[in-house]
């Protein structure tokens, strides 16, 4: 099943994009993709409805704008320098433990939303990466256990602003999470259609240029190891995701590095969740609102 929000920013509905690739509105169902829907099994509650309800449900044109997936979550917990090469090209060891970084819901955009440069940016750069959203409450969960927390998989681009990152004094947390910084979608796959989320190919594209392609198969920890290993530092709540990291691609790492500027279009994806489409702007205040 994938999930989708479709409409104006910040009054986003919920749907279904079915297997011929059409979308429908469940805005009957009664629920958002929130964390009080994946607490209370909402995946399964809604593949039954769907069974009984799908055929009266609204069709959704193509032409409609499409929201983050999932309503925003009380957190995005980030795993930097989870591809060796692109420890390499970051000029950094490859980590014995995971790297961990918050990045603030308040940067998700919907996947094909404008990018926008914060503030005397000059660094901005780009990174394809593979997200997950929790399913259930956790905390302290094995690596045996961890799959059965996980709900499904979405692409994420986590831009990051390399100077507010690593230049300045403190976390890289200043460098991930500007307004617009999170675009994620199209859609949130469930885990059943995804059998083996360690073999997907991802890839990123800056202005018809291929700048990223790789595969997941190329992790350092892998997922069951980041979600059990982030669960022993916090609890883990439904809809939270986890961004697994990037490849090697990434502007930093290019000798001169290329960054980001007005006008660039990034398109991205990962096999089985789709693409995405971003266009980068200059700064202007109340994007968001």
């Amino acid at each position: 099943m994938k999930l989708i929000r479709h409409g104006a920013l910040g009054h986003e509905q919920p749907g279904v994009e079915l297997a011929n690739g059409s979308r429908i509105d469940t805005s009957a169902f009664g629920e958002d993709y929130n964390e009080s829907f994946f607490e209370s099994n909402g995946l399964q509650r809604l593949e039954k409805w769907l069974e009984k309800n799908q055929s009266s449900c609204p069709t959704i044109n193509n032409d409609v704008r499409l929201g983050p997936p999932i309503a925003r979550p009380s957190k995005i917990v980030c795993v930097g320098l989870n591809y060796a090469k692109h420890a390499a090209e970051s000029g950094m060891s490859v980590p014995s433990q995971p790297v961990l970084f918050f990045k603030a819901s308040s940067s998700i955009i919907g996947p094909n939303d404008n990018v926008m440069l914060p503030k005397g940016s000059v660094k901005s750069d780009w990174e394809v990466e593979l997200a997950l959203v929790i399913e259930k409450k956790t905390s302290y969960v094995s690596k045996e256990e961890a799959m059965s927390y996980v709900a499904g998989y979405m692409l994420h681009n986590d831009v990051s602003e390399r100077e507010f990152q690593l230049e300045m004094e403190g976390q890289w947390v200043k460098g991930k999470s500007c307004d617009t910084f999170a675009p994620i979608g199209p859609y949130m796959v469930t885990k059943s259609e995804i059998p083996n989320p360690h073999n997907l190919n991802l890839w990123l594209n800056l202005n018809g240029e291929q700048l990223q392609n790789s595969n997941t198969s190329d992790f350092i920890f892998n997922i069951p190891h980041v979600v059990s290993y982030i669960s022993q530092f916090m609890t883990l709540l439904p809809g939270d995701i986890i961004s697994t990291g990037t490849p090697f691609g990434v502007g930093l790492g290019f000798d001169p590095p290329k960054y980001l500027k007005v006008g660039d279009v990034m398109e991205l994806g990962i096999e089985g969740l789709g693409v995405s489409k971003q266009k980068v702007i200059a700064f202007q205040k109340d994007v968001l609102s």
